[in-house]
């Protein structure tokens, strides 16, 4: 089946929908349903073929390609956006609230407006939702979100150097473990495998597979091994030149390759 990946924010995530017979194009705009009504978006991975067992439940469509005045009504979407957002963080001042409002966004057809926000605990905002709702007229929805995604939104620079790649490119932000950084040989420090979001950094996942099918046939710091110099023990692993530091008695510390140890 044909599909297209649509975002709906630059470097936001990709939602895939059935164009039906519209021949779409990268970076045309869009006017496609979801679950939350109408939203207007913008093509960024044009007629992917995807096999019937990746597709998970029924694909929302393409309804358009979108016209002068949708875009028109999108500017104005987000103007008033930004004009709801501050109002909703003064709300939330007055009342003391444990939240930070991050944005706001009407649906395409203004059914609904969502707010999304960060807190350390849960948060009763019921009567925060009501005053909106009275405010605005329309459906409320307040969604809590993750401190990864506050900061793929906000932006910034890594250790590296590079712009951060949840706001430069990255699409979905999968987990992320420690025992990726354990299978690199990276010290366990939190200043050198945070990111500026204070999780593990997401680059520890890039190259953990190739890790991981070097590791599966290697010996584990502390093991004994032979070498021409007799027995030692292993001090150190260098995974990708598949070596080992190895302290043998009267010799000290040496290097040896795993094919020529025992």
């Amino acid at each position: 089946m044909v599909v297209v990946g649509v975002n709906f924010k630059p470097h936001g995530q990709i939602y895939y929908f059935d164009p039906g017979k519209l021949n779409l194009k990268q970076n045309v705009t869009v006017i496609v349903e979801t679950e939350h009504g109408l939203q207007f978006g913008t093509v960024v991975n044009p007629n992917i073929e995807l096999s019937d067992d990746k597709i998970k439940g029924e694909l929302k469509k393409v309804i358009r390609i979108s016209s002068k005045s949708d875009y028109t009504k999108h500017k104005k979407n987000l103007k008033d956006s930004k004009e709801a957002l501050r109002v909703c963080r003064k709300i939330v001042e007055r009342e003391n609230m444990n939240m930070n409002i991050i944005d706001a966004s009407y649906t395409f057809d203004r059914d609904k407006l969502i707010f999304r926000f960060l807190s350390d605990s849960r948060v009763d905002f019921r009567d925060l939702a009501k005053e909106l709702a009275s405010i605005y007229r329309v459906r409320i929805e307040l969604r809590q979100i993750g401190i990864r995604d506050k900061a793929k939104e906000v932006g910034g620079y890594g250790p590296c150097g590079q712009k951060l790649c949840c706001a430069k490119f990255l699409q979905d932000l999968n987990a992320v473990s420690i025992n990726m950084a354990k299978n690199q040989n990276i010290a366990l420090n939190p200043s050198k495998i945070n990111g500026v979001c204070g999780r593990l950094m997401c680059c520890l996942k890039y190259e953990d597979e190739m890790y991981e099918e070097y590791r599966k046939d290697m010996k584990q710091v502390g093991d004994q091994i032979n070498t021409e110099y007799g027995e030692g023990t292993i001090t150190g692993i260098d995974i990708l030149n598949k070596k080992y530091k190895v302290n043998v008695k009267e010799h000290g510390i040496i290097e040896v390759d795993k094919d020529e140890s025992n």
